[in-house]
């Protein structure tokens, strides 16, 4: 069949190939124009006939290997057929038996295991009404005259396991009832259960009142064996709550009315009580209560004692503040006028330029009775109280957390981090507490600090008998500060050590930001404003040096500046350094900083740190940028004005070009030594001495090490200035003078391993040393165009320094 096809398909080919020449050869023809043309279309037509004669040789070439391929494919057909035909006499025969005796097989052993599960069902549930029939008659026994309670709560928790549908059934209808108890299964053991609940609640009561503890365990546990498991629980827990209640009425009568009530930390000492009694029993019956009512069964205890600590918690708290007569002094404090901060940010009087306090409220009729308005000391001991109170409310929330989660955690991280449990995020005690506490102890944190920061200033003292005259003995030791600074930053401790100890984020969003806030405008404008009003050291005569006591004065309050950023940075890293964390999980909580400690739920810690960094980083920006302010004053007021003559002191009669001979004629004529080589850094020595020791002395070294850095950047420019100043007025001789000159000013200046301050003067001492190279040295210089022999100087600048020596003909 398939050859047939392909010489069909051969023969139409060619068919259409010769209709096609013949078709198309008189057309050609007709329209050659020339002979040449007709040769042409010969020469293709034959080309064409002899591609087309070789396409069908070549079929007809392959088509034995057509014809043999068909017939292998006829021998494997004849084999399949005969393997078929061989399998289904297989499978017709033998295959067909087997299939229908495993068919017969299997459905024998269903019915084998159906026969059984029906016999084991069958005797699974005589066993069980035998079971519960011997429940029943023991339950009834039990109560009789016995009157063995626990035996028949037994019997009744063991009916309990029986499922409901053989204790309600038929048969067990039939079968269990007998003539002594002829009600049904369900019936009686109700009845029992209702009888055995009523008689419990009975004898647990009797026994509350009698203050039989082991009869109230007792009958405790009976609850649950006769499914009364919330009822056993309900009145446990207002046995509990009873005692918590009695309790907490006994702490707070025994300070009523007497010296007790008197005492700073009663009621925090009272409400720590509260706390410590819930956590004792939730402790101690903790495990009581789990391991005969189930796991997760004490949830429903503690949230009923959360409901008490709520009422006695109130009440605590409102005879707190009604005592402390808290909302008094709450306005007392939001009426306060800080009126010596608001004064001394007024503009100075004309008539009194740089006295210090001049805008004391001393000076204004009834400043000091308005100062005495708010009694300080009451404050901070409100201020300690309401601490004490919300470190033990952080502490009993982070406890009611972890005995509330429902499957504890191996990671003991993982036991601080879990969320506030509902109860206790919606009880009545922690709105009691946002209110009577945590918004109080905002706002009387924020005065007391600011208070403290204004009667700091108020009696500031400045550090005695100092004095820029080297020979005078100063009267006080370093660092030399204002007596303002220690106590504030004290108090800032103080305050910012109680806001952390109450371990509440909602407090420290509130208060470090306040702290910030007060330091950076009360603390640093009240030294700017003295430092612009009061002690600005500016001269009485132009170009005069200021007076030295207010030249004094303005570096203290330099001092005030740099110290109270060291105080700072120091406090906040005492609370967020980082501890290595120990390999042993048990000793980790030990490791950690401060803030995490006291921070354990959630991200609290990393929220507590980054705010405190934050105050940081603002208050240090804030002081800088004011030191640096001070630091150019003093630079422009008493430093620059003598910069230029010391040094022009340093080279007077400096001559770079003079021979060795008028070297030592000049020597002579000074009566001096001939080989004195050092006049001009002696010069300098003494004048550099006389100008920056009476400022060392008073200034702290960091405040010092500004200072300097500021002058050496302008005397680098000065001796740059003054080098290129000798050009062409230095011999060989001179320049190597000059150079050593140079150094001995360099070597003066970074005396006391300053010797970062040298690279300030990298450009004038490759000045020198191009003037002092050899001319080898400089030509290997010029060809190898090496850039960091003298890389602070440009190409130009080389020239010009190497050009500077003058040539001796």
């Amino acid at each position: 069949m398939s050859e047939s096809n392909a010489k069909t398909k051969v023969e139409t080919n060619g068919n259409a190939s010769h209709t096609a020449l013949r078709n198309g050869l008189p057309h050609d023809l007709l329209k050659a124009p020339s002979t040449t043309a007709i040769r042409a279309a010969l020469d293709q037509l034959r080309k064409e006939e002899a591609a087309v004669t070789a396409r069908l040789d070549a079929f007809i070439n392959s088509q034995k290997d057509f014809e043999r391929e068909l017939g292998k494919l006829d021998v494997l057909r004849a084999d399949l057929s005969s393997q078929t035909s061989k399998t289904r006499s297989i499978s017709g025969g033998m295959l067909s038996d087997a299939a229908a005796t495993a068919s017969r097989i299997s459905g024998s052993v269903h019915k084998l295991d159906l026969q059984q599960s029906r016999v084991k069902a069958t005797l699974e549930v005589v066993e069980q009404v035998s079971e519960l029939k011997t429940c029943v008659l023991g339950v009834t026994g039990s109560m009789g005259a016995p009157q063995d309670w626990e035996t028949a709560a037994s019997y009744i928790n063991r009916a309990s396991k029986i499922p409901p549908e053989v204790l309600n059934g038929p048969f067990a209808a039939r079968m269990v009832p007998t003539a002594e108890v002829p009600d049904v299964p369900s019936v009686t053991l109700t009845n029992a259960s209702e009888s055995l609940c009523a008689l419990f609640l009975k004898e647990f009561d009797k026994a509350v009142k009698e203050g039989d503890g082991a009869k109230i365990t007792r009958f405790f546990k009976l609850f649950p064996l006769i499914g009364k498991s919330d009822i056993g629980l309900d009145v446990y827990s207002r046995y509990v709550c009873q005692g918590i209640a009695q309790r907490a009425r006994s702490n707070l009568n025994a300070g009523t009315g007497g010296n007790q009530s008197k005492d700073g930390f009663f009621y925090g000492n009272a409400l720590t009580r509260l706390f410590e009694h819930i956590a004792q029993i939730i402790d101690g019956h903790g495990s009581l209560v789990e391991r005969h009512y189930g796991a997760g069964s004490m949830i429903r205890v503690i949230e009923r004692l959360q409901v008490e600590a709520d009422v006695q918690g109130g009440i605590i708290l409102d005879t707190w503040a009604d005592e402390r007569n808290l909302d008094r002094k709450l306005t007392d404090i939001r009426s306060y006028a800080f009126t010596f901060l608001v004064q001394s940010f007024l503009p100075a009087q004309r008539g009194n330029p740089g006295t210090p306090r001049s805008n004391s409220p001393a000076n204004f009729p009834g400043g000091l009775k308005e100062d005495e308005s708010v009694d300080m000391k009451e404050v901070d001991a409100l201020l300690n109280e309401i601490t004490l109170m919300l470190g033990r409310w952080s502490l009993y929330v982070r406890f009611m957390t972890d005995k509330c989660k429902q499957t504890p955690s191996e990671n003991f991280t993982e036991q601080l981090t879990s969320a506030m449990p509902q109860f206790v995020e919606k009880s009545s005690l922690l709105r009691k507490v946002n209110d009577r506490l945590i918004t109080p102890f905002n706002s009387m944190t924020t005065f007391f600090f600011r208070r403290s920061v204004e009667k700091a200033f108020q009696l500031d003292e400045q550090p005695p008998d100092l004095s820029l005259n080297p020979s005078k003995p100063l009267g006080s030791n370093p660092p030399h500060i204002t007596s303002a600074v220690d106590d504030i930053m004290y108090i800032f401790n103080k305050v910012l050590q109680q806001s952390l100890d109450t371990s509440q984020r909602g407090v420290i969003n509130n208060i470090v930001p306040t702290l910030g806030r007060v330091m950076g405008s009360d603390f640093i404008g009240m030294i700017q404003r003295k430092m612009r009003d009061e002690v600005y050291p500016r001269a009485a005569i132009k170009g005069a040096l200021p007076p030295e006591h207010l030249m004094v004065a303005f570096l203290v309050l330099i001092n005030d500046l740099d110290i109270a950023v060291d105080y700072v940075k120091r406090i906040i890293d005492s609370q967020t350094q980082q501890a290595p964390m120990p390999s042993d999980a048990e000793d980790a909580l030990n490791s950690t900083t401060e803030v995490s400690r006291k921070f354990p739920i959630g991200d609290d810690a990393e929220a507590v740190t980054a705010a405190l960094k934050s105050m940081s980083s603002s208050f240090v920006s804030k002081s800088s940028e004011l030191l640096g302010d001070g630091i150019q004053v003093v630079f422009e007021n008493a430093m620059k004005p003598r910069l230029r003559p010391i040094l022009m002191d340093a080279f007077r009669d400096t001559d770079y070009q003079a021979t060795e001979e008028e070297l030592a004629e000049l020597a002579r004529d000074e009566e001096r030594d001939e080989d004195d080589e050092e006049i001009v850094g002696r010069r300098f020595r003494q004048g550099w001495d006389a100008l920056t020791r009476p400022i060392a002395r008073i200034m702290t070294p960091a405040t010092f090490d500004l200072l300097l850095n500021t002058i050496v950047s302008y005397l680098c420019k000065m001796i740059e200035k003054r080098l290129w100043g000798y050009y062409g007025r230095v011999n060989e001789a001179g320049a190597v003078r000059l150079e050593r000159d140079v150094n001995s000013i360099i070597n003066t200046i970074v005396q006391g391993r300053r010797y970062a301050l040298r690279e300030s003067f990298a450009k004038c001492s490759q000045i020198c040393m191009i003037m002092n190279m050899e001319t080898d040295e400089w030509e290997e210089v010029q060809q190898s165009q090496d850039q960091e022999i003298a890389d602070k100087l440009t190409e130009d600048e080389r020239l010009r320094a190497r050009a500077m020596v003058k040539e001796v003909e």
